[in-house]
């Protein structure tokens, strides 16, 4: 960190080093599961297996959730110990967070692998579409085996960032993926194995990126894990879930978010009737929805990733109390975040066929009718979503959980589920209820510049009191 000098070096240079091998390794995170929708959509089990791993989407989320629960929570008090020279917290910070992944993982494992049919019909799965519920039986079956690496590799992904490390991160994600990249046809096509082998591939290419994060820790550059530094120690533990509660907030909201429209689709999507007079059924809105929720995760991905890469630039400078430096940071990185949702918006509202194409052909018309009011109104405010989430990353790197946390819940859940559950009841109608998504937007972002706001407030005078 000393060669970087973060309280001293230009900003955007910092940024720059920091957030693009972040973006980068949020992308390719990302790309795990959308990679085997594309692959998924153009095999034998088309819209079936699309829909079947959307069902699942949301558990993988979970476990992604607690992997950023850890691993940014300790990033953020690394970062903070560090500027505030505390070295013996750092460390503890490190091994805790190691002991706490190893747990979570296990135990998330045998919940998969146990509690299969009350997941897939929590999150909508419904015994009576035999073909895709099968689809998703054997998916969730099989990617709880690989659970414990992919946990584990994520969550040490953060670690290795915070220790100044983000190119070493980005290659540890980035070679898991390639090989999930390169496994995938030949699974699904090759061996004909479909969702089983989407599955397969995944949970190869996450023991890879697993494999080369723990290695890491022989050339780690600011701490050293010892017998004495993964001794659990409750303070530290619960500093730790502190600081990363607002990251599993957000993913968590995605579980929702999914949980909720899955189970509303179940509901009303045989009443729903598209232009054909032709009722838009189940499978085709969970596979729509599902490639949705993939796409604005890849856009949410790059967000994250420069906001991220802005936290040891902010923890640092909070922790050394150069105040000024921490806004002029956070400034920096909200016009990059906006310039992203621009791009994005513009993308989801001229083009909205080519990105649903790129999941399968010969889709009917049905579903490319869903798919366009899918993509150009339950995505309409992506500008906003991109600001709400990388305000939320914020607040978590100045040390604010509280706030964080409540801005990552006010947007997914405070909002968006009160919204499309009123509208989707009275209009019976799995269009309508695409509208929820735009008024979550506008009353989250008015939501975020008041806390962010308030922060400045809070910061701004413990300066003065320095």
């Amino acid at each position: 960190m000393k060669e970087l000098d973060l309280s001293k070096e230009k900003i955007s240079k910092l940024i720059k080093k920091f957030a693009i091998p972040c973006v980068i390794s949020m992308i390719v995170a990302a790309l795990y599961n959308i990679v085997d929708q594309i692959f998924i959509g153009w095999s034998d089990a088309g819209a079936y297996g699309n829909a079947a791993t959307n069902i699942v989407y949301p558990f993988t989320v979970i476990s992604l959730a607690f992997a950023l629960l850890v691993g940014d929570g300790v990033a953020a008090l690394f970062n903070l110990s560090l500027g505030a020279k505390n070295k013996e917290t750092a460390n503890k910070a490190i091994g805790n967070g190691l002991i706490l992944l190893i747990i979570i993982s296990s135990i998330l494992t045998l919940i998969g692998l146990v509690f299969n049919n009350q997941i897939l019909r929590l999150f909508g799965g419904n015994p009576k579409e035999i073909e895709c519920y099968q689809y998703a039986s054997d998916y969730l079956r099989i990617i709880s085996y690989g659970l414990p690496f992919y946990i584990i590799g994520q969550g040490l992904n953060a670690l290795i960032r915070s220790d100044g490390s983000p190119k070493y991160a980005m290659f540890a994600t980035l070679i898991g993926a390639i090989m999930n990249i390169i496994l995938d046809p030949i699974f699904i096509f090759g061996f004909k194995m479909m969702v089983k082998g989407a599955a397969i591939a995944t949970i190869i290419g996450q023991i890879l990126t697993f494999l080369v994060s723990i290695y890491y820790f022989k050339k780690a550059k600011n701490f050293k894990i010892t017998k004495e530094s993964m001794k659990p120690n409750y303070g530290v533990c619960k500093k730790v879930v502190s600081l990363g509660l607002a990251s599993l907030i957000t993913q968590l909201a995605i579980v929702i978010i999914i949980a909720v429209a899955n189970n509303l689709v179940a509901k009303y999507g045989y009443e729903t009737l598209a232009s054909t007079n032709e009722p838009y059924g189940v499978v085709i809105p969970f596979a729509v929805i599902g490639i949705c929720m993939k796409v604005f995760g890849i856009v949410v991905s790059i967000v994250i990733g420069v906001s991220l890469g802005g936290m040891p630039i902010i923890g640092y400078n909070m922790g050394a109390g150069n105040i000024k430096r921490v806004k002029e940071t956070i400034k920096y990185i909200l016009i990059i975040n906006f310039i992203i949702g621009l791009c994005a918006f513009l993308l989801f509202e001229i083009f909205p066929s080519f990105i649903i194409n790129i999941f399968g052909n010969g889709n009917s018309k049905e579903y490319l009718e869903y798919a366009n009011y899918c993509l150009r109104i339950f995505l309409s405010g992506i500008v906003l979503t991109c600001l709400i989430k990388s305000m939320s990353i914020l607040l978590q790197s100045m040390g604010s959980s509280i706030k964080s946390t409540f801005l990552a819940l006010a947007r997914d859940v405070i909002f968006f589920v009160p919204a499309i559950i009123v509208i989707s009841s009275v209009s019976h109608s799995v269009v309508t209820m695409l509208w929820s998504a735009i008024i979550a937007d506008v009353l989250a972002f008015i939501t975020g510049v008041i806390l962010l706001k308030s922060e400045f407030k809070r910061i701004d005078k413990l300066s003065e009191k320095n």
